[in-house]
């Protein structure tokens, strides 16, 4: 087996740095989105991704290829958000077998109470401390970064 290629001082800190960010920023944004809307960082995409699939209801299948999240995620977080009343399930309108997700106006309510303060926590800490290049730089270094990870299978 060949010697792994060990980071040199300069990678290790990029590489705890961005680490740290990975941990960190998903966090702060369950953190705004439990003060601000009283949901989850999960909760909150699956809102989204229904009410722009609206109004056509939407396949848990769907979905979790959207979320790209294991099927047995979401299975999970819907539960708990149709226990809530922020969704409701019912028989596909399409073939009959299988289920569609909708929202229900509680759900309606909730995402359009928390869209705004999500939207501005976004603006504040992702754009506004970019210049329109760092964006289109940060852009290019998210997706060779990805496709890395994609190439090995890994995402």
């Amino acid at each position: 087996m060949p010697e792994p290629r060990w980071l040199n001082e300069d990678e290790q800190q990029l590489w705890l740095e961005f680490r740290e960010f990975l941990w960190g920023y998903p966090r702060a944004m369950d953190r705004q989105l439990a003060r601000d809307s009283a949901m989850s960082s999960g909760e909150y995409s699956v809102l989204a991704a229904v009410s722009q699939a609206a109004p056509e209801a939407l396949r848990p299948g769907d979905l979790a290829a959207a979320l790209e999240w294991d099927r047995s995620r979401v299975s999970h977080l819907l539960r708990r958000m149709e226990a809530k009343g922020l969704i409701e399930r019912c028989a596909s309108s399409s073939d009959g077998r299988g289920q569609d997700i909708k929202m229900t106006d509680a759900g309606w309510d909730t995402i359009r109470s928390a869209a705004p303060g999500h939207v501005s926590f976004v603006r504040e800490t992702l754009f506004d401390s970019l210049s329109a290049d760092e964006q289109d730089q940060f852009s290019t270094m998210l997706s060779k970064i990805r496709s890395a990870a994609v190439e090995r299978e890994l995402w």
